[in-house]
C-alpha cells in the first residue's frame, strides 16, 4: 500500500472522530480536534513502523516480475553451463569442467565421469582415491557400462569396490547412469554422498535427467566432429590439388606437352579442370562408388602423364557396385598413399590396384600396390594423425571419419610387408541414407 494512502486515511479518521465528539459529548472543537489529531498521528506512526514494511515489500514484489524470482531448474542450469565444454567431445579436460559444474549446481558431495575404462574426472570427497586416468574400479560401475541401466547403490558394500577392505574411502552411496552416443555405451556419470542409505528422490532424477543431457551433448559434439573431419578432408584436398607442388609439376608437364602433343597436353587441361571440378561442387557428406572411381581416375591421369610408366592403374569394380554409397573423398587418399609411398620409391614399375566386392551387406574396397611395402615397427602408426607426406588427405583422415560413421570397427585395415606392398581394406556398411543426406546427395547431382 502507498504511503498517501495511510496519510489520508488517517486525516480523514480524525475529523470524523472530532466532529463525533463535538456532537455526541458536547466537548469544545480544538480540545477534540487536539486529542485526536495526537491520538491519530501515535497510531499513524505505528503503522508506518512495524506495518508498512511488509506491505512496500509485498507492493514491490507485485510489481517484479515473477519470472526473476522463480527458481531455475538444476538441470537447465547444468545443460547451459556444460554445453559450452561437451561440444568439444567426452575427454578428461570437458569431463572436469564438467564435473565441476554438476558439483557446484547439484550440491552433492561428490561427481564422476568415466569413459568406458578410465576415470575421467572426480571431485569431492574421496576424489584423491579416484585420480583422471586411473581405472574403473567399482563393479557397480562396471555393471551399468555393461547393461547400460542406471543403478542406485545404498551402500559402501553396494559400490562392490576392491579396495572396500582396507581403504578409508568416505562414498557411501550413489547413483550411476549410462552416457551413451548413437545408442552406444561411452561412459558413466556418478553422484556420490557421504551417508549409506536411501538416496533422495531428487538426487535419482537430477541424475537420470543430466545422463540424458550429457549423452546428448556428447552426441551433438560427436556430429560436429564429424563435421569438421569433413570440411578438413575437403580443405586438405583442394589445397593437395592447387598447393604448388601438385599444381606447378602438372602445369610443366602440360607445357611440355604443347609443341610435342598439343593434343595431350588439351586432354591435361580438361583433367585438372575436372578434378577443380569435382572438388569444388562435392555437396553433402556421401557421393557414389562410381563417381569417387571417376575423381580417382582424373586424379591418376595427371600423375601418369608426369610419372609415364612407372606404374599401372588397375580397377576391378563389378558395374552393379558403382551406384553404391559411401563417404566421399575416400578412396583418392588410398590411392595417393599407394602411389607415393608404395610404387615411386620402387626401382622399376609398379601396379596401384582398386577393388570391390559385396559380402555380408558391406561394400568391401581393396586398394593395394606391390610397392616398397612398409616397415614392421612403422605400421602400427601409420594411421596416426599427422603420419605421411601432407600433400593430401591423409589416411588418418579417412580412417578417423569412418569410425566416426560407422563406429571403430570400420576404421581402416592395413596389411603390408617389405618389398612386396601394401594392401588398405575398406568396408562401408550397405545401409540406406538419412534422408536429409539423400537429399543433399541428389541436390547434387541436379
Amino acid at each position: 500500500m502507498r504511503p498517501w494512502v495511510f496519510g489520508a486515511g488517517a486525516i480523514a479518521l480524525s475529523i470524523g472522530e472530532t466532529l463525533g465528539a463535538v456532537e455526541l459529548f458536547r466537548v469544545p472543537l480544538f480540545p477534540a480536534a487536539v486529542f485526536f489529531g495526537a491520538l491519530n498521528a501515535t497510531a499513524l506512526l505505528i503503522l508506518l513502523r512495524y506495518l508498512l514494511p511488509p506491505c512496500r515489500e509485498a507492493w514491490e514484489e507485485e510489481k517484479a516480475p515473477q519470472s526473476l524470482d522463480a527458481p531455475i531448474d538444476p538441470t537447465l542450469q547444468i545443460a547451459h553451463q556444460t554445453l559450452p565444454y561437451l561440444r568439444r567431445g567426452l575427454n578428461e579436460v570437458t569431463a572436469a569442467k564438467t564435473a565441476e559444474i554438476i558439483k557446484d549446481i547439484a550440491e552433492v558431495a561428490a561427481v564422476a565421469i568415466t569413459d568406458r575404462e578410465r576415470v575421467l574426472a572426480f571431485l569431492g570427497a574421496g576424489c584423491e582415491k579416484h585420480p583422471p586416468g586411473e581405472r574403473i574400479l567399482t563393479e557397480a560401475t562396471k555393471e551399468v557400462l555393461a547393461s547400460g541401466r542406471y543403478k542406485v547403490v545404498h551402500s559402501t558394500r553396494g559400490l562392490n569396490c576392491p579396495r572396500y577392505h582396507y581403504c578409508e574411502c568416505p562414498l557411501a552411496a550413489a547413483v550411476i547412469v549410462p552416457l551413451k552416443c548413437r545408442g552406444e555405451i561411452v561412459g558413466a556419470l556418478k553422484l556420490y554422498q557421504t551417508e549409506e542409505g536411501t538416496l533422495p528422490p531428487q538426487v535419482i532424477r537430477l541424475a537420470i535427467g543430466l545422463g540424458e543431457l550429457l549423452s546428448l551433448q556428447i552426441e551433438l559434439s560427436e556430429i560436429e566432429r564429424q563435421r569438421q573431419l569433413l570440411a578438413e578432408a575437403r580443405l586438405e584436398a583442394l589445397n593437395a590439388q592447387i598447393n604448388p607442388h601438385f599444381f606447378f609439376n602438372t602445369l610443366n608437364t602440360i607445357i611440355s606437352f604443347i609443341r610435342t602433343n598439343p593434343e595431350r597436353a588439351r586432354m591435361l587441361l580438361m583433367r585438372l579442370a575436372s578434378l577443380f571440378r569435382q572438388t569444388l561442387n562435392r555437396r553433402g557428406s556421401f557421393t557414389t562408388l562410381r563417381e569417387e572411381l571417376a575423381y580417382v581416375r582424373n586424379y591418376l591421369t595427371l600423375e601418369k602423364a608426369r610419372f609415364g610408366d612407372k606404374f599401372r592403374y588397375i580397377q576391378e569394380v563389378p558395374v552393379e557396385l558403382l551406384d553404391y554409397h559411401l563417404p566421399v573423398l575416400s578412396l583418392q587418399p588410398l590411392v595417393e598413399n599407394a602411389l607415393h609411398h608404395g610404387i615411386l620409391p620402387k626401382e622399376g614399375p609398379g601396379v596401384v590396384r582398386v577393388s570391390a566386392r559385396l559380402q555380408n551387406d558391406e561394400l568391401q574396397i581393396t586398394v593395394s600396390d606391390d610397392g616398397v611395402g612398409i616397415a614392421p615397427e612403422k605400421l602400427p602408426h601409420v594411421l596416426e594423425p599427422g603420419c605421411g607426406s601432407g600433400n593430401g588427405v591423409g589416411l588418418s583422415n579417412v580412417n578417423l571419419r569412418f569410425q566416426s560413421l560407422y563406429g571403430p570397427e570400420y576404421g581402416l585395415k592395413l596389411k603390408s610387408e617389405v618389398g612386396r606392398g601394401t594392401e588398405v581394406f575398406l568396408r562401408v556398411p550397405v545401409i540406406p541414407l538419412p534422408s536429409a543426406l539423400r537429399e543433399n546427395h541428389n541436390a547434387s547431382l541436379s
